[in-house]
């Protein structure tokens, strides 16, 4: 291949075509001297206008042809050749653009300094998975930690919803026994092995010590598999407690995380080159969580998204906020109304700079950035916003995470001995390769599938797509997203209260969500008390529709003492009530004077009853 080497943008595009072609293609400037020996029948002049590729039969190609066939020579055929020889109008059209380019160097290099910078050449990945692999791995810390010390309270042997009881009814419920062995698939738990509390607590430690090995570098692809099919263990022991938006999200993440990660067993090299089929997965992934996060909004009708009024109750009715969010409530409703236009404009704009040059990457990964940054300092969403940002590392590259990290981390980056890279472990990555790329059309297929659904208000199809959709849906891996699709413009809050007599109440105090009015909102994430957040959903329906709120009455008048450990008070320590009854109020947050007045962060008004006085009886 012969360029102008007098050309800045012409040696910026000739690195990144020879780090694409390697060995294959000789690439020389063509005022090198020797080029007018071996190449006496080139003109310089007609050389300065246009690449030109010798082949090895003498034969020349200039311009765009150059191009596409000196890419297609290291795989033996590119789409592009195709294209240029079968396709009318691609040939015309590709030396047209080529010699719009040729003659206008000047301002397409200008261009592409704005929209790749300095590194033009294909980018390597190798510190992006590395912090995003040990990042998932502390983002599974924190969720088995957190889901660790709730367990006896939440699905133990004395919990609201033991394990063991949904495990016994999978065994031996006729409702489940007519399935047969489709319920091992229906159901995957590591459940069917036992229900006890003991074991649901080892997986939770086993979660624990994965994390920590992942994190640490040790053998990260097995770890990944291992943990994702803990937690997605876990998710189905857990029922309505693990079933949150971020729990799908952890388990869609964390299944592409097992192809993505290097299969090293020990931390030293670096490993293969990242898979990028992989890699744009999860890209996808990214693009449909941030993108549908704005589309729910509008294609619900809610009318608050739509006349941007939403953030003027967001603050105020989320499930657990935080202290900041009580300033924030209270800022202009001006500001309110700019903030939601900036948030659509992150949310429904900035995903498509995903599949753009690398700076206008990096662009929409800051903004995203900044968008869970802010959601994270007023509400309590867990592990929710770290994963989120993890998600948007894999919009930068090594070139840029080179320059904000230490030196000494960057020797991670040396390359495998040759020697150490055999014909056995070649073909097992071949073999992985093409495993991956069926994989990747299945989940590309599915994702678009729901993705499509979810942009459609009324959308049931009943097809091979909704059949296949549902023999997989079980296992988490392949989601839609949205959240905050309607706003709630108000706060009912469920206090409850026990009694000995029927006339002397007394308030159970929850550890996070609103009840004592001083109490100031507090920063709890990424530690989920699950059983505060169920609360908060609770209050939006009735306690018919919410049995394991009965089952939590139930276990207080039991005086359960592991459902007790999930209360901040507990107002009959000697014994459990004879009574428990639940009571409904509307909370707001306080004007600045109210709680200079009082020291109230929160007032609340009377709403009634929630659910019957219940008693043992």
């Amino acid at each position: 291949m012969l360029f102008d080497g007098e050309c800045g943008f012409c040696r910026r595009w000739i690195a990144r075509w020879k780090d694409l072609t390697g060995e294959a293609v000789e690439y020389i400037p063509y005022q090198d001297a020797a080029v007018e020996t071996r190449f006496p029948e080139l003109l310089p002049e007609r050389m300065a206008e246009a690449v030109h590729l010798v082949m090895p039969s003498g034969h020349v190609y200039r311009g765009a042809e150059a191009v596409f066939r000196a890419l297609a020579i290291p795989k033996g055929r590119h789409w592009t050749v195709w294209a240029y020889e079968r396709r009318p109008g691609f040939a015309a059209i590709s030396e047209f653009f080529y010699e719009l380019v040729a003659r206008h160097r000047m301002f397409f290099s200008w261009v592409t300094r704005l929209l790749w910078g300095a590194h033009v050449e294909r980018p390597t990945y190798y510190h992006v998975r590395s912090i995003f692999v040990r990042g998932l791995g502390l983002t599974y810390l924190i969720a088995f930690i957190s889901l660790y010390v709730q367990i006896p309270g939440l699905i133990g042997d004395k919990g609201i919803y033991p394990a063991s009881e949904f495990v016994t009814a999978l065994r031996d419920t006729t409702n489940y026994r007519h399935m047969g062995l489709e319920r091992y698939t229906f159901f995957p738990t590591l459940g069917w092995i036992s229900g006890t509390e003991g074991f649901t607590r080892f997986q939770a430690s086993a979660g624990i010590a994965l994390a920590v090995l992942v994190m640490a570098g040790v053998a990260p692809a097995p770890c990944l598999a291992l943990l994702w099919a803990l937690y997605l263990s876990l998710s189905v022991l857990s029922r309505v407690f693990l079933n949150y938006q971020w729990d799908a999200l952890l388990l869609e993440t964390g299944f592409l995380a097992i192809f993505f990660a290097p299969l090293l067993w020990l931390r030293g090299a670096r490993g293969p080159q990242p898979s990028r089929t992989v890699l744009w997965l999860l890209r996808w992934l990214l693009f449909r969580l941030m993108f549908l996060s704005g589309a729910v909004k509008l294609l619900s009708g809610d009318p608050t998204w739509h006349n941007l009024t939403a953030l003027q109750y967001h603050y105020e009715t989320q499930p657990l906020p935080t202290w900041v969010a009580w300033h924030a409530h209270h800022l202009p409703a001006g500001f309110h109304e700019f903030s939601t236009r900036v948030m659509f404009f992150i949310e429904l704009g900035l995903p498509f700079l995903i599949s753009l040059p690398r700076r206008l990457r990096f662009v929409a990964c800051g903004a995203f950035v900044l968008l869970q940054l802010g959601i994270a300092a007023t509400g309590n969403y867990t592990f929710f916003n770290l994963l989120a940002i993890l998600l948007c590392v894999l919009l930068l590259d090594d070139a840029v995470i080179r320059k904000i990290i230490p030196q000494r981390w960057r020797s991670e980056t040396k390359a495998n001995a040759p020697a150490a890279i055999t014909t056995l472990r070649r073909r097992l990555w071949t073999v992985r390769n093409s495993g991956i790329a069926a994989l990747a059309i299945f989940i590309v297929v599915m994702s678009g599938f729901l993705f499509y659904g979810s942009l459609r208000r009324e959308f049931n199809p009943d097809g091979l797509l909704t059949k296949v959709y549902q023999k997989t849906a079980s296992f988490r891996s392949i989601n839609s997203y949205g959240l905050f699709a309607v706003m709630t413009t108000n706060r009912p809050e469920i206090v409850i209260e026990g009694s000995n007599d029927g006339q002397e109440w007394h308030a159970y105090e929850f550890k996070y969500k609103p009840g004592k009015l001083d109490r100031r909102p507090g920063f709890v994430a990424p530690h989920q008390p699950r059983l505060d957040w169920q609360m908060w959903f609770a209050a939006l329906g009735t306690y018919d529709q919410n049995t394991w709120f009965q089952r939590f009455c139930f276990r207080l008048l039991q005086g359960s003492p592991e459902v007790l450990r999930l209360m901040e008070t507990n107002p009959f320590p000697k014994a459990p009530p004879k009574f428990i009854r639940a009571t409904l109020y509307e909370y707001h947050f306080t004007t600045a004077a109210e709680k200079a007045k009082t020291g109230n962060w929160w007032k609340r008004e009377y709403k009634g009853l929630y659910a019957p006085v219940w008693s043992l009886k």
